[in-house]
């Protein structure tokens, strides 16, 4: 395992794509068994419309459908994602709801799969999916594979989150100073400027100064949405 994983840190070292990248990935998920790979991440912002994107080998017939009729929305291994980062193997007794889905991967091939979610720093959520026209996955063989999918599933989490969501981690990027974020955090306790100016002793339109600050780094329109993005984004604990 250990010499596995220095292999694939060497090689990723010479990488400079994201393209390049998932396919190195998608290469050494084939090693592993899987003729599918898929690696999809989801922002915590906008909140009322989070970011998803995903960079897949699946064939095209499936990647269209899934788009076209918004699978997204109702695929258990992404529901599952959302909330665990425990890996799931696909099974008819998981997709019984939404048999639709189920019936879209088979028809394309993917008959067996295997999901490990990931999380990462300011909320990224990950997910990749390995999958194959046959054989079943045994207990047994994902016994003695479960720690490489979960070192690709990270690696693929690191390595292509900045070529997946470059927007999104600019803005994270866009640090915050430790007075910015104490005002906020002041703030998230429900303290009001002047309320924030007594406690931390300056003056109130400094409170304000940094809040504007902060509204501007972050690209939200008002302190409330700023508190709430900052917490989202891990940048508050």
């Amino acid at each position: 395992m250990e010499t596995w994983q220095k292999n694939q840190l060497r090689e990723m070292q010479f990488i400079n794509s994201g393209r390049a990248l998932f396919n190195k990935i998608s290469a050494w998920s084939a090693e592993l068994g899987f003729e599918f790979c898929s690696f999809a991440i989801r922002t915590p912002i906008p909140i009322s419309n989070p970011t998803g994107v995903a960079i897949t080998n699946y064939p095209d017939a499936l990647q269209h459908a899934y788009q076209n009729a918004n699978y997204v929305g109702i695929d258990p291994m992404v529901h599952h994602a959302l909330s665990a980062v425990t890996m799931q193997t696909w099974t008819d007794d998981r997709f019984s709801r939404v048999p639709e889905v189920w019936h879209e991967a088979r028809t394309a091939g993917l008959n067996f799969g295997v999901s490990q979610p990931t999380r990462g720093t300011h909320g990224l959520i990950g997910l990749l999916s390995l999958s194959r026209h046959d054989p079943a996955i045994s207990e047994a063989e994902l016994e003695d594979k479960k720690h490489k999918l979960l070192w690709l599933a990270n690696a693929a989490h690191q390595g292509l989150s900045p070529y997946l969501v470059p927007d999104f981690i600019s803005v994270v990027e866009a640090k915050l100073t430790e007075r910015e974020l104490s005002v906020l955090r002041w703030t998230a306790e429900g303290k009001t400027s002047a309320e924030i100016a007594d406690i931390i002793k300056i003056k109130e339109r400094t409170v304000n100064f940094h809040i504007n600050n902060a509204v501007a780094k972050l690209g939200t329109t008002n302190r409330t949405a700023a508190t709430v993005q900052a917490a989202m984004l891990g940048l508050l604990e």
